[in-house]
C-alpha cells in the first residue's frame, strides 16, 4: 500500500464500462462496473455466480419484426441472445445463470407505453429460457442510472427526474384575410 492512496478495492480503482443503447458487455474482471442510463429501454444484467462472470445489455425495442438489418442489436430478441451466447462462450453455464432487469419506464404521458412492452418482453424471454429473475425494477415515470458489478452481482440504481414535455399551448386563431376593401388590421 502506498501511504495516502486508497486501497485498490475503492471506487477510484473500479473501471467503468458504459453500455449504451444497442451495446452489451461481458467480463469476469472484479474491478469492472457496467453503467447505463435507461428510460423506456431495458438493461438485462445476467451472470453466472459460480463462474464469476456477468454481462449487461441495453435494448430499445422488444423485436425488430423479423428483419435482421444492421440495427438488430437495438432489439431485445437479438440483444438477449447475444448476451447469453457471449456469457456461455466465456465459461458461464446456462443452468447457473440469473438475471436482474431494469428500465421500461413511461416517461411521457400521451405516448404509447413502449417501456411496458420492453419489460414484458424481457420477463417472458428470460422465463422461456429458464433464467430466473432474482430482482427487477421496471416501469414508473422515472429514468434510471444503473451500475452493475458483474462478478459480485451487486447493482445500484438511481432514479433520475425527467422533465415532462410542455403542455400544448393554444395559439389564437389565424386572423381572416383582409377584405378587398383596403382595410388593414395591425396586431
Amino acid at each position: 500500500m502506498i501511504p495516502g492512496r486508497p486501497e485498490p478495492t475503492t471506487p477510484e480503482y473500479t473501471r467503468k464500462v458504459h453500455v449504451t443503447q444497442g451495446e452489451q458487455h461481458v467480463t469476469d474482471d472484479p474491478g469492472v462496473v457496467m453503467t447505463t442510463v435507461l428510460g423506456s429501454c431495458i438493461a438485462a444484467c445476467i451472470r453466472d455466480p459460480q463462474a464469476g462472470i456477468g454481462g449487461m445489455n441495453h435494448f430499445l425495442l422488444p423485436d425488430d419484426g423479423g428483419g435482421r438489418g444492421g440495427d438488430s442489436v437495438r432489439f431485445g430478441a437479438y440483444a438477449m441472445e447475444l448476451l447469453i451466447n457471449d456469457l456461455l462462450k466465456q465459461g458461464a453455464r446456462r443452468d447457473r445463470l440469473e438475471a436482474k432487469i431494469f428500465g421500461g419506464g413511461k416517461l411521457f404521458d400521451g405516448l404509447s407505453d413502449v417501456g411496458a412492452s420492453n419489460a414484458e418482453f424481457a420477463e417472458r424471454f428470460l422465463r422461456d429460457e429458464g433464467i430466473p429473475i432474482v430482482s427487477s425494477s421496471t416501469g414508473g415515470p422515472s429514468a434510471r442510472r444503473v451500475e452493475f458489478w458483474p462478478v459480485s452481482g451487486r447493482v445500484r440504481q438511481r432514479l433520475v427526474a425527467v422533465e415532462q414535455a410542455p403542455q400544448e399551448v393554444r395559439r389564437p386563431a389565424t386572423p381572416p384575410p383582409a377584405s378587398s376593401s383596403g382595410e388593414l388590421e395591425l396586431f
